[in-house]
This record gives C-alpha cells, structure tokens and sequence, in this order.
C-alpha cells in the first residue's frame, strides 16, 4: 500500500519528463524482448540443427553399418564353399592310433609302392627298366601305373586291406611278382614288414638282365631325414633314418636268388615327389665294370640346394639300382627301430623261407575267408572263376589309397578358386592308371563290395568322406589331393564348384549296412560312428533336397551344365555321373531331371531308417520318401504320356547336328587358315517337353533304385522296352542308350566319342540286377518276367565280364555293347568289381 502511494508520489513529481523516460523505458522492454526473442529463436535454431545433426549421424552410421554389414555377410558366404562342417570330427583314430592300418600299400598310383596313414608320410616304391629298352626321356621305366606301358597285365591276387597282399605283373619277356606281409606286433611305429619282389624270363628272350629300383623317399612336409649306408661302410648296406611319424627305422635289401650284376645309388633332392622319375633319370650315368661290361646307373650322393652343390647334404630321396639276371629274388625289410636299449635285441622281419612260410599262411587264410564270405565254390563256380572273383576284390582292396592335401573350390560367391581346407582321405579309386584318385559317386559302388568283406574298413572311407562335408553340407565329387595325384589331372577338371552334385550313392552303402549288416553295426561300437556321421548326413541330405530343387514341387536338377557352349551337340550333364547321356538340348533352370528325383527319394528312405535305428526324429524322412516314391506323383512330373515312358524334361528338339563352319579364306600370302571347330546346328526351335525319343540309363532309375509300384503297368512296359534288343537288352549286358535312340553312339564334340552313349556300364547293371531280384521276389503281374530277366542278365554280365578277363588280363571302365570288349582305361577294378557280388548274389 504504502510502496503503491510512494509510486504515485514519484509519478505526479517527475510529470515534467514523462516523454524522455517512457521513451527510455520502452526502448528497454523492446530490447528486453528483442533479445529474449531471438535468444528463442536461436535457442529453437540450435534445436532444431541439433536435432538433425543428430538425424544424419544416425543416417550415416546405418548406412555404414549396412555397408559393413553388407561387405561381412558377402566375406561370410565367400568362406563358407571352404569352411569345415562344425560339428564332432569322424575320424577319432587317425594315424598310430589305428596301428594295423598304419602302414600299407595305400599309393595305388604306383605299381607297388608303400606309405603309411600320416599326412605327411614318407613314401618307398618299386621302378624298374630293361636296359635295352631305356629310352629317351626315361621312356621305357615303369613306375606310375599308365596305359601307355601297354603292361600285358598287373593286379593284386590277393589283398586283404589290412596286413598282406600278393601282385603280379606281366611285362613280357618279364613276370614280377611283389608281395608285402606286416608285423605290428611288438613294435611302436606300426611295426616292420617285409617286401618281395621276384623277376622270371617267361620266354627265350636274349635280354636277361633287368634293373629294379627301390627309393625312399620324404614328402615336402615330411619332419625327419634319411641316409644310405653303403655295402663299403657297413656289413648291413641299407637306407637308415627317422621321422616323426615312424622314429628311427632301417630299409635292407637280401638277395634271396639270382646273380647282381651291378649295384648303385643316388642320394639327392628331389623337387616333389610327382618328379622322383624325373629326377632318377636325370642322374643315369654310364658305368663299365672290370671286365669292360657297361651298365647305367646312379651316381652316388648329388645334393644340390639352388643349383650348386650342398656343403650341408640332405637328400629327400634315395634310390637302390640293382641290375640283376634273371630269374632273380629280392627281399627289402623295413625294420623300426625306436623303443629298444642299446643291450636290447631288435627283433627283425623275417626273409626267405620264413618269409614266404608267412606269406603262405595269409594266402590260406584270404582263400578261406573268401569262400566264407562269397561261397563261390559251393555255388558252382570253376577255380578258374573263383580266382578271377578273387583277384577283384583284392585289386578293389589294393587300390586303397591314403592322400592328404586340399581341393581347389570355387563358389558363386568367390571371383576365383579357393583351396579346401587341407584333410586326409582313405578311399579306393576306380582306376590305378586313369583314376588314381577319390570320386564321390564311385565310392558308393565300391562301398558295397568293401562293406562285405570289412565292414571297419569300410566304414573308416565313410569317415574320412564325410570329414570333407563343409559347412553348406557339400562335398566336391573329385579328390585331388597330393602333388602325385595333382600331376594326373587336366587344369580344366582341378576346381570343384559348390554348386555342382553328384550321385549320393553312399546312400546305397549305408542301405546295405542297414539291412545285410544291421547285426554288425550293433556290435564294437560302430553304432556310435553312425552317431557321429548323423548330423553330417543329414547336412548332406539337406543339401541335395535344397540346392538341386527344381521350379515344381519334387522337381529336381543337376546344376552345372553350360547353357551357353555350341561345341556340345548335347551339354554334358557332369554332375549326374552320366556325363554325355542325352539330356534336354539346351539347358535351363526349368528342367526336372529323373534320376535325381529318384536319388533324393533313396536318400530319404535310408535316412527314414537310420533315424529309427538311432533313436531320431524319423517323421519328416519317412513323409519325405513318401512323397518322393509316391507313383502317382512320379507320374505327373515324369511320365510321357506318348511313349509311356519315365523320362526327363526340359527345352528340347532332337533336330541337332555338329556342323564345320566354312573356313576364312586366306589372305594373299599368308598361310591357309586352321579349318574351324564343328559347331552345333539347330534346324528347329527347341519346345518344353519330354525327352522321350531317348531311351536309356535315366529312363530306368525308377526301377533301378525300387521305386516303382511292383504291379505297377509301367514297370511291365519298362521290362519288356529293357528286354528288347533293339532297345538295351544285349548278350554282354544292358547297353547305356537305344539303338533307336536319335544320339545313341554319336560323338558329342569332334573330339568326344561317345562315352554313356551305348556302351555297357557295371554299376547300373549291378543296380538292374539287383532290382530285378527285388521284383521277382514280389508276386504280383510282374515277378515271372522279372526273374526271367535277372537271372539272363546275371548270366550275360557275369560270362562276359569274365571272358574279357581271361582274354585281356584286365576289368574294363566299360564294354561294347556290339562286341562285349573291354572299352575306356584299364584297370578298371572300381564298380566293376561289384561282379563279385553278381557272382555271389549279394545285394
């Protein structure tokens, strides 16, 4: 109140300067709010740019997460194609852990060669040459198995896998004969062994002399030297040395027949072991004895390190040449010699008698197993026959090899080939001079006859295979593995692609397992390696059931076939196994292969009963294979409603033919221009439809793997087309393609002759046979044909296979389907050998 009258007061006295002072005291409000408003503004303005700095730091740093994002999902699909599968590794006895298996015959490449399962094992062979005969480039030495030898013969006669095994050659006027017998007991190391090697003239030829050559030799990774003591410097002359893998150990040689001739050595580096015979050869010389005789033969110690002679000798290969009459014997014994004290007596591996006593009693004992397992003799079978059984399955088992090394893989996702991670892998091989290595789809076959005569030994490949599934569920369908087994293969065949399947036909070795050998698989803890391998077949379950899908529901494809060549007059299918049999004419993604549905639907099947075996989910299997072998749906996708045929389908004409464009021509004065490749012509339109006009492997693999209905009214027709001469049916087998068939033997390139195109395959005849069998077994409308069928079937591939035998010395890759001659490479002991199954009925 008082404050209020004093204000009043102070107004009425200053009335005479009411303008300057209002003036004033506005000026001051207005600046007052002028300030305060723009200090609002700014403070908004800065908000505001706060607030979208704030935005596009946001912005930025979910760009550059989507980008870092982007690049580390696009670097994690480029190392899954070489990323291993994450789960329990299946090989848990690897190396001395498996002592009876350590050391073995396991370089089929070679004529006779001996390693050990270490991955970087030291390796010893056999090569050998008739001095006449040597040739320029080291022609004329026998040392890797090839064709080009033109070998009248060579094969195991006996081998039982693990612990012996007897082989004969013929290089007339020479017969040699090697054999090996392990000794593991009481040794570390794996034990000793003792090899033979036996040389007879079997003709008057005057050359009487040959030279053999036995070397030691450390592969590039090998942890370990070695060393030759001469005949000069010791009464017991031999190759001495250690490595991690063997501990010190002692190589000899013991002429047991014959007269030495001459005897030398070398002891040098070798730059690989795919280059030993190179380098044996470049260090021949020329020896005369006392008596003026001249002899070839090695050196001595020769290290070089670049180039120039070695202050500090280590050699990585020696080799022994002894030229020798004939008939001439030599026993090399492999002793170790680690774990013994320096009083201690080291037991050696015995030689001559005592040696071929052993070697005696092996053979009796494989003769006796191999009528138990098989029952040749009692089934009728001549001795003549029985040896030619049993020479196939040891040649099945001596082409067992051990190899370590990585493939070289390549993905969508990756610009160029990556290598695998580097794996060991115990595997037969399907040919000793043409395929010395691992081929997926052939290990199946070869599964079914290893299986019935060592089930561990099979199932020990099973591991090792499926220690290659990486972490997609795939396996590359070729094994290169090894500079030996690098040197055999074509640049262009090297890169696997992750992309490309082939035939999972170790589902047909596990269904086997499952239904002959169900007993077995209970007994000393096998049913915990099916434990183990259960995720990793289910991975590669899944892999085929996805990655191979087709655009309709159970539709499958095989991926890989080029869909822009004009060289192929039919794009090879490689993946499917069947490489140049007639697919489609012009590849898609839209076609839908048959016999890989029918493949998917086997797999789906045996994963149905492993599932139930182990105690595992079964229901989406056991739904899956339903589905897949349900006839009604076979038929919607596959059937020709024309021909009434099971076939493929896709963008097809048969109007197709390789044509040679015409020539440039030539410049004035310069050379004629090369005449160009034949190319492919199409003289219509290709249209979506079924590969019907061809008749062959594919159409039948409904049959094959026993998945049509037994009564079913195509199953008669397939009969009666596959009976018919004009069609598949000849005296020596079932032949690939029909003779009505618009591509049946015709090249596919000028350079391809026809390769699934005609001639007679074992392994699908095998698979014939044995539906066959399980149809007759049926009644039902189509039994009696069935086993009228099988039973000549059997009888044609059996005979002829085996006259082929006795008249070449050799299993064949193939048979012609006019002639019934051995076709392809030679020896083709793979899935040809299932003729001992065929013998013994054992499916």
């Amino acid at each position: 109140m008082a404050r209020n009258a004093g204000a009043a007061r102070s107004s009425s006295g200053n009335s005479g300067q009411p303008a300057s002072a209002a003036a004033a005291a506005a000026a001051v409000a207005a600046a007052a709010a002028a300030a305060n408003s723009k200090q609002k503004r700014c403070t908004r303005f800065n908000l505001s740019s706060k607030v979208m700095m704030d935005k596009w730091k946001t912005l930025i740093g979910c760009i550059c997460l989507g980008i870092a994002s982007y690049f580390g999902y696009v670097g994690y699909l480029e190392t899954r194609v070489n990323t291993p599968f994450d789960n329990q590794k299946m090989v848990v006895n690897t190396g001395l852990d498996n002592p009876d298996l350590y050391w073995g015959s396991y370089r089929p490449l070679t004529y006779f060669g001996m390693k050990t399962r270490d991955p970087h094992s030291l390796v010893m062979g056999l090569m050998w040459y008739t001095p006449s005969s040597l040739g320029h480039g080291g022609q004329g030495i026998r040392h890797w198995c090839e064709q080009g030898d033109n070998l009248d013969g060579y094969g195991w006669t006996h081998h039982d896998g693990r612990s012996f095994g007897v082989q004969e050659i013929q290089d007339l006027p020479y017969e040699l004969k090697t054999s090996f017998v392990k000794y593991p007991a009481g040794k570390q190391y794996g034990g000793d062994w003792t090899a033979r090697i036996s040389v007879r003239n079997t003709t008057r030829a005057w050359d009487k002399s040959i030279s053999l050559i036995w070397y030691v030799a450390l592969d590039e990774r090998t942890n370990g030297h070695i060393k030759y003591v001469s005949d000069e410097k010791s009464p017991e002359p031999g190759v001495y040395g250690e490595t991690q893998g063997l501990g010190e150990f002692q190589v000899r040689f013991h002429t047991m027949k014959g007269k030495i001739l001459h005897k030398s050595y070398l002891s040098t580096v070798a730059p690989s072991l795919s280059k030993l015979k190179d380098t044996l050869f470049s260090h021949f010389r020329a020896f005369a004895d006392k008596r003026g005789n001249r002899f070839i033969g090695l050196p001595g110690e020769i290290v070089f390190q670049n180039g120039l002679p070695s202050s500090n000798p280590e050699p990585n290969f020696i080799a022994i040449q002894i030229t020798a009459e004939v008939d001439f014997t030599l026993d090399i014994t492999y002793q170790s010699t680690s774990g013994f004290t320096l009083s201690e007596s080291i037991p050696k591996p015995p030689t001559g008698r005592s040696y071929t006593e052993s070697l005696q009693a092996k053979i009796s004992e494989f003769d006796q197993r191999f009528e138990e397992k098989f029952q040749l003799k009692s089934r009728g079978y001549s001795l003549e026959e029985v040896r030619f059984a049993r020479n196939a399955l040891s040649n099945m088992l001596g082409g067992i090899g051990y190899f370590y090394g990585s493939s070289r893989v390549q993905s969508v996702h990756t610009k160029n080939p990556v290598p695998y991670w580097k794996a060991p892998l115990y595997t037969a091989v399907p040919s000793r001079s043409f395929f010395p290595r691992g081929f997926l789809w052939d290990e199946g076959f070869h599964g079914l006859l290893i299986s019935s005569w060592d089930i561990d030994i099979e199932l020990d490949i099973i591991c090792h295979w499926f220690d290659l599934l990486n972490v997609e569920g795939w396996i590359p369908r070729e094994q290169i593995l090894g500079a030996e087994a690098m040197s055999k293969v074509p640049e262009e065949f090297v890169t696997q692609r992750n992309s490309n399947a082939n035939p999972p036909t170790f589902f047909l070795t596990l269904q086997k397992l499952l239904t002959s050998h169900r007993k077995e698989l209970s007994q000393e803890g096998r049913l915990a390696t099916l434990e183990r391998l259960y995720p990793r077949i289910q991975a590669w379950f899944n892999w085929y059931n996805t990655t191979q899908k087709g655009d309709l529901m159970g539709s499958y494809l095989w991926r890989g076939r080029n869909t822009t060549t004009q060289r192929e007059l039919n794009p090879k299918s490689l993946s499917s196994g069947l490489d140049d049999y007639p697919r489609a004419s012009h590849p898609t993604d839209r076609e839908r292969h048959l016999d890989l549905r029918c493949w998917v639907a086997l797999a789906a099947s045996v994963m149905a009963e492993l599932s139930t075996l182990l105690g595992k989910d079964d229901v989406k299997y056991y739904e899956t294979a339903s589905y897949l072998t349900d006839n009604e749906q076979l038929n919607r996708l596959h059937l020709a409603p024309y021909s009434e045929q099971y076939a493929d389908w896709g963008l097809h004409t048969d109007q197709v033919m390789l044509k040679r464009p015409p020539a440039m021509a030539p410049q004035r004065g310069s050379h004629p221009s090369q005449q160009p490749e034949m190319v492919r012509v199409s003289m219509e339109q290709p249209t979506y439809q079924f590969v019907d006009t061809t008749f062959g492997y594919v159409n039948l693999f409904p049959l094959l793997l026993e998945q049509l209905n037994h009564d079913s009214p195509y199953l008669t027709k397939m009969l009666q087309d596959l009976r018919d001469p004009q069609q598949l049916w000849t005296k020596f087998g079932l032949r690939s393609l029909s003779k009505r068939s618009p591509l049946y033997m015709k090249r596919n390139t000028e350079h391809d002759p026809p390769y699934w195109r005609g001639p007679i395959w074992i392994n699908i005849n095998f698979l014939a046979v044995r539906a066959l069998q399980h149809y007759g077994k049926i009644e039902g409308p189509n039994a009696a044909l069935a086993r009228e069928i099988y039973a000549e079937l059997r009888e044609n591939l059996v005979r002829n296979i085996f006259r082929q035998y006795q008249k070449s010395g050799y299993l064949w890759e193939q048979y012609d389907d006019s002639t019934g001659e051995g076709k392809g490479c030679n020896p083709f002991t793979g899935w040809t050998a299932t003729v001992v199954l065929l013998m013994a009925e054992q499916f």
